[in-house]
């Protein structure tokens, strides 16, 4: 799965979600903490592959999965550029000093492992949108 079909499929599912708590009565806090890992892995275990798991992507204590994805993050399935024989799919616009480049066979993706900026609440509050998909609106090239 490229890095546009993986996007499209989660924003579905994160619109799905988001409507039903709007139906619920769930205001911008709500929905917030709703999207805590601990909260998301009991009742949306389909929401990310790692729930099955009850493990997280990044090592924080208090993950957030509202921005499952970065804003920052940049991507093009085609490659953005070519870099001494290698092809470059993603970076990070921030150029965050949490990320590294990783370099994999002749590919070059964004490794953002290291990186926590997008998955607390206050991040969240601050860039907040019912549409994760307004969000993350610069992220496709």
């Amino acid at each position: 799965m490229g890095y546009a079909s993986w996007f499209d499929t989660h924003a579905n599912k994160h619109k799905a979600i988001v409507g039903k708590l709007l139906k619920e009565g769930y205001n911008k806090e709500a929905v917030i903490e709703y999207f805590d890992f601990e909260n998301m892995v009991q009742k949306e275990p389909e929401f990310c592959p790692l729930y099955a798991k009850n493990q997280k992507c990044h090592e924080m204590s208090s993950l957030n999965c509202y921005l499952c994805a970065c804003p920052n993050f940049r991507f093009d399935d085609e490659g953005i550029e070519q870099i001494q024989g290698k092809t470059k799919y993603s970076f990070c616009a921030i150029d965050s000093k949490d990320g590294r480049a990783g370099v994999y066979a002749n590919k070059i993706h964004q490794d953002c492992s290291l990186c926590q900026v997008p998955h607390t609440r206050e991040y969240v509050r601050k860039h907040f949108e019912f549409e994760w998909s307004q969000i993350m609106k610069k992220c496709p090239l």
